[in-house]
């Protein structure tokens, strides 16, 4: 979740916030300033598709569940929940919320979004996070009306969501934007233009007050949000600038002109480490940065040639000499981070001789080499790794072209299939399904590249019908070694968060999930 995507790519979406704070232009109004990772393609929750703009939106809404500064789940909107016995039917009981023009939030609201979210109409990329629900799937193919949809509004407290398989991860699935709630009020009386600052209405700690394309997206607070004491803020704005290269970001940082960054070059790292021990955090992100082979056209339908271009990567260069923040080298799809889960996934070295085997075997020599473009996503960060990739599989006899797009562009590419081996990376949530569902062939178009085994979707399937968490993942583990025997992506590592955050932030929690809702932040 967290999330192409939420598909989302990690090492170009780490958060930024920035360096001394600052006070607004009539000395009255703090504004901490916080640099994203580029510009928002959107701030309607159901439409979102980047880990940018899950950033803003989290700051701006409370799903029915939502996550502490630890980043762990916490109830949101719902202050309590019921399971029953089957694990079918989920029961949320309301707390007394508001929206940002003072209309109570009602499990009617809830009602009208879960059915916005999963309606055709709504192009929602993300959708497939609720497939979990009764009827989701067929209501998102426009099979099924949207009032056919598994959810019900029992009175204005309570809000029932019906599943068509168990799901025990459903209270970690619905603090993403997609289980948002949006003003069904103002979108009525707005359409689309719901979403411009002088329509805004929001239910979470802040509203929105300013949108300048490529300037800011300025947020202010919500004076009707009241989740709890405990979370009081004393940041009364924000302002997210889109910082999309990581060397500008921290140069902007060392100006004084953000307040936090959330990523930086990693050769500033140990000069950084001595000289501002107080402002440095590094951390490891539950995510899995991977290489996606496009399936469906040659020669990436041939086994043997996905096969020899894994063969030929050497995974612990890549993180130990290219990178060198730390990277957990992964050969799992599934991310080491994730709690209760050991894959079946053998760690296996470079086999280049391997590797130039498969490649005569599919009719690849000297005379005739395997030609690839490998797409990436622009930063110099990305394009070192990807320089490395190319190197390693020119000692297979591999010609290589490195093609670099930006962050939307790269994951719009993907999406559509228009690639031949692209940089792809997901992270987000704490349970194995999250990842290796992106090898089911029912999963929509974050599996970029079209893969489909009915061996693999029986086992995926049959884990969806399994309530037990520990019996799930078991069978999770049989269907992410099945899907990888494919070849059909290949694992490179797990991300490391690197972040300047200037010691007068207090709350600032540095966590798995690279979660910072400015709501549990104050300045000193």
């Amino acid at each position: 979740m967290r999330r192409q995507t939420v598909a989302l790519c990690a090492l170009s979406c780490a958060l930024t916030l920035s360096a001394p704070i600052n006070l607004a232009s009539d000395e009255t109004t703090e504004i901490l300033r916080i640099g994203n990772a580029g510009e928002p393609q959107t701030l309607d929750p159901h439409r979102y598709n980047l880990n940018l703009e899950e950033h803003i939106l989290k700051d701006m809404f409370i799903g029915l569940t939502t996550m502490n500064a630890a980043g762990e789940i916490t109830p949101g909107s719902a202050d309590s929940w019921s399971i029953s016995s089957d694990g079918l039917t989920w029961t949320f009981k309301l707390r007394a919320n508001r929206w940002s023009d003072g209309t109570p939030v009602t499990a009617n609201d809830f009602l009208f979004s879960f059915r916005r979210v999963l309606d055709p109409n709504t192009a929602a990329s993300l959708a497939f996070f609720l497939y979990c629900i009764e009827n989701a799937q067929e209501v998102n193919a426009g099979t099924l009306p949207v009032d056919s949809l598994g959810v019900a509004a029992l009175d204005p407290e309570t809000f029932e969501i019906r599943l068509e398989k168990p799901f025990p991860y459903l209270a970690e699935r619905l603090f993403y934007p997609t289980g948002y709630p949006v003003p069904s009020h103002v979108i009525e009386q707005h359409g689309d233009d719901w979403v411009k600052p002088e329509h805004w209405v929001s239910n979470g700690p802040y509203k929105l007050k300013d949108w300048l394309p490529q300037g800011h997206v300025e947020l202010e607070k919500n004076p009707y949000f009241s989740l709890a004491p405990e979370h009081e803020r004393t940041v009364d704005n924000v302002r997210y600038y889109p910082v999309a290269d990581p060397l500008t970001g921290y140069h902007r940082f060392l100006a004084g002109e953000l307040d936090v960054i959330g990523d930086f070059p990693v050769g500033e790292l140990n000069a950084l480490k001595e000289e501002y021990p107080d402002k440095v955090h590094v951390a490891p992100l539950l995510s899995i940065m991977y290489l996606v082979f496009n399936v469906t056209e040659p020669p990436f339908d041939d086994v043997r040639v996905r096969k020899a271009l894994a063969l030929a990567i050497d995974r612990e260069i890549l993180t130990t000499r290219v990178l060198q923040s730390g990277e957990p080298a992964s050969a799992s799809f599934v991310p080491k981070l994730v709690s209760d889960y050991e894959s079946l996934v053998e760690e296996t070295g470079q086999d280049l001789e391997q590797g130039r085997e498969l490649l005569q075997q599919a009719g690849y020599s000297t005379n005739n080499p395997l030609r690839v473009t490998l797409r990436y996503i622009a930063g110099p960060e990305n394009k070192k790794v990807h320089v490395a990739l190319a190197a390693m599989w020119q000692e297979i006899g591999v010609e290589t072209t490195l093609h670099h797009t930006e962050l939307k562009v790269h994951f719009g590419d993907l999406r559509n299939g228009e690639f031949e081996v692209a940089q792809a990376g997901w992270f987000g949530e704490n349970n194995p399904e999250h990842y290796v569902e992106l090898l089911w062939s029912d999963i929509g178009s974050v599996n970029y590249g079209g893969y489909s085994s009915e061996t693999v979707d029986a086992i995926i399937e049959s884990a969806k019908n399994t309530a037990n968490a520990t019996s799930r993942a078991d069978i999770l583990k049989h269907a992410e070694q099945a899907a990888l025997n494919d070849y059909p992506v290949v694992p490179l590592y797990s991300v490391m968060i690197r972040s300047l955050v200037d010691p007068r932030i207090s709350g600032w929690q540095t966590n798995p999930r690279n979660s910072h809702g400015v709501r549990y932040m104050s300045i000193k």
